[in-house]
């Protein structure tokens, strides 16, 4: 995992729900491939033709609220995108994205000072947003050294599985 992002921003409101990242009706779909075809449908139903690997999702404030589904992360994760930065996280989205080694920002007030298309550069270790069009660094919140640690290492169960194998 690397601490920098560069990718083309996507720009949604508040309260994006898990059910508008990644609709319930999909939830019987167990590939990740097939689910990342339903990412933000709920929200934006031409997101998946619009995003590229590597683009940055920006949203207001509550963004995963709603059900504990991990189907939210992952659809975003194989969607291509690179990170997610927004004003706040629902508690329990924020931990399901960190432990399935989706970078996630908080970041106060981004969503004020970034439109779509906008190319963001992303520090995650200084919590900044850097944003090309208006040259503006965006102060936002760090992650944890625990945190990075997880985003590092591909995710929780990529740790689990590591020590798993070193103390059978």
């Amino acid at each position: 995992m690397k601490s920098g992002y560069r990718g083309k921003a996507h720009l949604f409101g508040k309260n994006i729900d898990t059910d508008q990242i990644y609709p319930g009706q999909y939830l019987e779909l167990v590939e990740p491939e097939e689910v990342a075809r339903h990412c933000l449908e709920g929200a934006d139903p031409a997101f998946v033709s619009k995003v590229q690997p590597g683009d940055i999702v920006v949203a207001g404030t509550n963004f995963g609220c709603g059900s504990s589904r991990e189907h939210a992360a992952i659809a975003l994760k194989h969607a291509g995108v690179a990170a997610v930065v927004a004003e706040s996280f629902a508690r329990i989205f924020y931990r399901n994205a960190i432990n399935l080694a989706l970078p996630l920002l908080v970041c106060k007030e981004i969503s004020s000072r970034v439109e779509s298309g906008d190319t963001l550069e992303i520090d995650l270790e200084e919590g900044t947003v850097r944003n090309s069009r208006t040259g503006k660094v965006i102060e936002g919140e760090k992650l944890s050294p625990y945190a990075i640690n997880i985003l590092e290492k591909g995710g929780i169960k990529a740790i689990f599985l590591e020590k798993t194998r070193q103390n059978p």
